[in-house]
């Protein structure tokens, strides 16, 4: 795929993205444009399947609104409340410290800097990126397994590390199209792109792909 191609191929795949029963489709519409609910589930869905993340999202925020609220819960009762995502024992300590640092340190609110958010616990590029985009709607690649696999697939880059994907990806994306990314590649990736045996007969945007991978 040529740089080129990007935003055009982007158009179609955001074209296509209603109708794919991915998992990624549900969280968005359930979770968007809140930081707190963002930060949240993209805590626990490392190391989780989407289809699970979302579950465990959807039953923890019948309990919990706010950092105020999750403060006000035990790390067992957290932990019953995120169980079976991966690391639960551990994240729950981890939500448990960010519900004391955000009404501590920054009010109740989620911090809207890269730089801020990695110092939460539990907090990497993946998470950080994913709140800045989702939640406060400003210029970020997030990149996971899905992105790092198809980029590469593609041809658009070919880098061995998501770190290394972001940093290519930031070169060759228009910059008002990063937070576009994530959410359409990784539905792409769920239902047509898959990592064995790729849907290609119904991808549609077949004739972009190099077929690196």
């Amino acid at each position: 795929m040529k740089r080129e191609d990007v935003p055009k191929v982007l158009e179609i795949l955001k074209r296509e993205f209603p109708k794919w029963n991915a998992p990624v489709v549900h969280m968005i519409a359930q979770h968007d444009k809140d930081p707190f609910r963002v930060l949240v589930c993209a805590l626990l869905s490392t190391r989780t399947k989407d289809e699970l993340t979302w579950r465990v999202c959807k039953r923890f925020f019948e309990k919990v609104k706010s950092p105020e609220d999750l403060i006000k819960l035990s790390e067992k009762e957290i932990e019953e409340l995120i169980y079976p995502v991966g690391f639960y024992r551990v994240k729950a300590k981890q939500l448990k410290e960010i519900g004391k640092i955000l009404i501590e340190k920054y009010g109740g609110k989620v911090p809207d800097t890269l730089e801020e958010l990695l110092k939460l616990p539990g907090v990497g590029r993946k998470v950080a990126n994913l709140v800045l985009s989702k939640g406060f709607n400003k210029p970020a690649i997030v990149v996971d397994v899905h992105v790092h696999r198809i980029v590469n697939r593609w041809c658009l880059v070919k880098t061995k590390t998501p770190e290394e994907t972001e940093r290519k990806l930031m070169e060759i994306v228009p910059k008002e199209l990063w937070s576009d990314i994530n959410y359409l590649l990784v539905a792409f990736g769920q239902t047509i792109c898959l990592p064995r045996k790729p849907k290609c007969e119904e991808c549609p945007v077949e004739k972009y792909c190099g077929k690196c991978l």
